[in-house]
Order: structure tokens, then C-alpha cells, then sequence
């Protein structure tokens, strides 16, 4: 029988701005168990909302206790499975996500984001957000749509990396901040480490595809996964699928070369998936395959290739083998 776990956003529960595979657990689970996890927003005090009554104590508490890395996210982990080694995959099928907090915020910042020559007058704003009617009302009046998702999601980084700032993603996961680990979806993260390490932090109310400014709507989640060790999959790298489609991930310092690596990722997952060969995969991409930029703002920019479940057949025609 699985079990549920809980943990909560307390300064030991979590690290600011790395993530390090000599961290001990905390917590361990089994194969197919489910965790909530509380988790705080990114950024620091000069994030925080203007309003010091809408600031939670364990927020202010994590930015007391916790001494900062090299990145400015809060992770909640690490959580070790049992039975996860290297060389598996960790299924992390996301079950349900909750705001901790009713506002959020969008900033500006020095040397980053997809323009960052252009614009050099700093700023930040906080949006007011409202779950119930499932929208965020920012300063200028707009009101828009709320999509949350956790920007960050990984495993434990290979033991000869050391500590790992949070900002870049990588072959673990990470700080992908891709919109698409909404509920309903399911990532499969490579593991590199015995119990895989599991983190989620950077909590996103919204964003749009290239979160180009450097912040999405940055906020506080609280989000339920399950998690289960898989030794039948294999792969170096991590990819997901939504209800409706499989979708591969690349991250590249050159978003031509992560595009590539979405495409040559995609043709691997069909095959995987279908009796098609690698011509056949790499011409379905071209037809059904559909390209979209994650993220250009974390060193590692991203591209995923979303295909749709219902091109994925369970065999080629005869004569086209």
C-alpha cells in the first residue's frame, strides 16, 4: 500500500539556491508513495510584497536561517525513494498544485533576461492573486489567467558536480521553467544517485513560453507528486508527457542546439514507443511534432517538442518498413 508524506517550508526542510548530492533526505518514501510539499518563492527580501502582513512567518523564517547560493531559488528537498540507482528513471507524476500565497511578483533585473542591454530601468511589481476565480490582477488593471506550475523540478545532481547553483538546468532537471508540469502531466527525470534526490521549488502562478523578462509570476505553491522508481525506461535525460501529448526537452546554452536535442530526443521517444524506424520518427516529427521555446533567460535555454499521443501508432504499414 502506498503512503502519503508532508513537508513543510521550514529552513530544514529546504536549501537556497544549489542543489548538492551529498545533502542527506529529507525524507525518505517507497516506490509509488505521495508527497505534498510546501515550498517559498524566489527572490529575496527586496521581492518580498510591500504589505508586511501579507509576508507568511515561515517565509520570513527560511530567509533568516538559510544561507544563500549561487541561484536565488528555494528547493524543498532532497526526498530519497528507496530502491531508485543510477541509471533509472524517476516517474514524478504531478497530482495537484495550490497557491501558499495571494500575491506574486515580476521583475526586472540587472544583466538578465532575454534583453538585458535594453532594459536597464529596474523593476518590480507585485500582482494580486486571486485562486478561487483562478486569475492574477496585475498593477496597470489586466487580469489574467492563472497556470501554476513549479519551475523547478530535478533529481540530485551527479556526485562529481559538487554543488550545483539552482539557475541552469541540466541533465537532472532543475530550473527547466517550462509551463508545461501543470497538473495532470508526468516527468520522468534521470536518476544519478542511489534514492534519485528529489527537489521542487520555484513556484510560477504564470508564464508564457520564453519567460523572457527573467521572472515568470513568481509565487509560492504547495504541490502533491507521486513518485515512482522505473528501471524499464533507461535515458539520460529527462522528458514528460500531458495528457494529451509526449513531449521531449532540450536544454542548450545555444537554443539551436537545444532544438536539436528536443528533435533528436523525440525521434528516440517515438521509437521507443512504436515499431516506426528513425527515418519514419524523424518524418513524423516534421508532420505532427511541434516545437515551442521553454525558456531563453537560464544559461541553458530550453526547447521541448510536444507530440501529439494520438500520432503515435503501434506499428508502421507494412510497405513503408
Amino acid at each position: 500500500m502506498s503512503r502519503h508524506h508532508e513537508i513543510p517550508a521550514l529552513p530544514e526542510t529546504m536549501v537556497l539556491g544549489y542543489f548538492d548530492a551529498a545533502l542527506p533526505p529529507v525524507l525518505t518514501v517507497e516506490s509509488g508513495d505521495t508527497v505534498t510539499l510546501h515550498s517559498h518563492p524566489a527572490g529575496g527580501r527586496e521581492a518580498l510584497h510591500p504589505d508586511p502582513a501579507r509576508i507568511p512567518a515561515d517565509l520570513t523564517a527560511a530567509l533568516d536561517a538559510l544561507p544563500p547560493g549561487p541561484g536565488p531559488h528555494f528547493v524543498t528537498g532532497p526526498v530519497h525513494v528507496r530502491g531508485a540507482e543510477p541509471g533509472d528513471m524517476l516517474q514524478v507524476d504531478i497530482l495537484d498544485l495550490k497557491f501558499r500565497l495571494d500575491w506574486g511578483f515580476v521583475a526586472i533585473l540587472p544583466l538578465l533576461g532575454t534583453l538585458p542591454d535594453e532594459f536597464t530601468d529596474y523593476e518590480t511589481i507585485h500582482a494580486d492573486i486571486d485562486a478561487a476565480r483562478g486569475i492574477c490582477r496585475l498593477p496597470w488593471g489586466l487580469e489574467l489567467p492563472l497556470a501554476p506550475f513549479f519551475g523547478i523540478l530535478g533529481t540530485a545532481p551527479p556526485a562529481a558536480w559538487g554543488r550545483v547553483g539552482t539557475p541552469v538546468p541540466r541533465a537532472f532537471g532543475g530550473n527547466m521553467d517550462n509551463k508545461e508540469m501543470r497538473v495532470g502531466t508526468t516527468l520522468y527525470l534521470p536518476v544519478f544517485n542511489a534514492g534519485a534526490g528529489f527537489y521542487a521549488g520555484d513556484g510560477h502562478g504564470l508564464q508564457g513560453d520564453g519567460e523572457v523578462c527573467i521572472t515568470a509570476l513568481e509565487t509560492g505553491l504547495t504541490g502533491t507528486f507521486r513518485l515512482t522508481v522505473r528501471k524499464d525506461l533507461g535515458g539520460q535525460w529527462p522528458f514528460a508527457e500531458t495528457p494529451t501529448d509526449l513531449m521531449s526537452i532540450g536544454l542548450h546554452e545555444s537554443l539551436d542546439e537545444a532544438m536539436r536535442q528536443a528533435v533528436r530526443e523525440m525521434v528516440r521517444l517515438v521509437c521507443a514507443r512504436t515499431r516506426l524506424t528513425r527515418n519514419q520518427a524523424y518524418m513524423l516529427c516534421s508532420l505532427a511534432g511541434n516545437l515551442r521555446i521553454t525558456q531563453t533567460v537560464d544559461g541553458n535555454k530550453g526547447v521541448h517538442m510536444l507530440m501529439p499521443k494520438t500520432a503515435l501508432v503501434s506499428e508502421a504499414p507494412a510497405q513503408a518498413r
